[in-house]
C-alpha cells in the first residue's frame, strides 16, 4: 500500500493514508478529492465510529459540529446542519443524506457548495478483521455560485481550499483509523 505521495501544493498526508495523486495536479477546485486507508478493525466497528457524528469534529480540521435537523436518525433524506470553520471564518452548511448502506456506504449532498461527500467501507479481501475506507468528494455538476464567491474571498481561493479540503479529508480518515484501531 502506498503511504505517501509527492505534491507541490499540499503537505504529506498522515502515515497510512493515501490521497489521490492525479487530483493534486489538476488545477480545478471541482476535481474529485480522495483519501483512503486500510484500518485494522472490522467494517461494523468502523461504521459505528463513522456514523457517530459527534466524533467527526474531533477528526476533521474543518468540521465543528454536525446536527440532525429532522427526527428519525441517519437515513436517506435526513438533513444535517454542518458548522464549519477555517481560521476565523465560520459558516453553516446543510447536507442531505443521499445514500446509506450500513457498514458499506454513506453519501450526503451539500447543496450550498455543490459537493457530494462519499464514504465507502469494504472489508479487506481475505481478512474481515481489516477494512478499506475511501473518502471522496466529487462535485457531480459544478461548484455552487456561493462557493465560487465565498472561497476566493474568505477561504484562500477555490483551488487552494480544495487542496486544503483534501488534506483535511486525509486527516479525518487518519482520525477514524486511529479511533478504530484504539491508537
Amino acid at each position: 500500500m502506498q503511504t505517501g505521495y509527492v505534491a507541490t501544493r499540499t503537505p504529506l498526508p498522515p502515515v497510512g493514508v493515501v490521497l489521490q495523486d492525479e487530483g493534486m495536479a489538476t488545477p480545478n477546485a471541482a476535481r474529485e478529492l480522495r483519501a483512503e486507508a486500510d484500518i485494522d478493525a472490522p467494517a461494523d466497528h468502523v461504521w459505528a465510529l463513522l456514523t457517530d457524528f459527534a466524533q467527526m469534529a474531533r477528526w476533521s480540521p474543518e468540521t465543528v459540529r454536525m446536527v440532525p435537523l429532522k427526527p428519525g436518525g441517519l437515513r436517506v433524506g435526513q438533513w444535517y446542519l454542518g458548522i464549519n470553520r477555517r481560521k476565523a471564518v465560520v459558516w453553516p452548511t446543510r447536507s442531505v443524506v443521499a445514500d446509506v448502506v450500513p457498514a458499506r456506504r454513506l453519501v450526503w449532498d451539500t447543496p450550498s457548495s455543490g459537493a457530494q461527500w462519499v464514504w465507502e467501507i469494504e472489508p479487506v479481501a481475505g481478512d474481515p478483521s481489516r477494512t478499506h475506507v475511501v473518502h471522496r468528494r466529487p462535485v457531480p455538476r459544478h461548484l455552487s455560485l456561493g462557493s465560487r464567491i465565498v472561497a476566493p474571498l474568505l477561504l484562500g481561493g477555490t483551488e487552494a481550499h480544495a487542496d486544503e479540503l483534501e488534506q483535511g479529508m486525509a486527516t479525518t480518515v487518519a482520525g477514524l483509523k486511529a479511533a478504530a484501531e484504539g491508537t
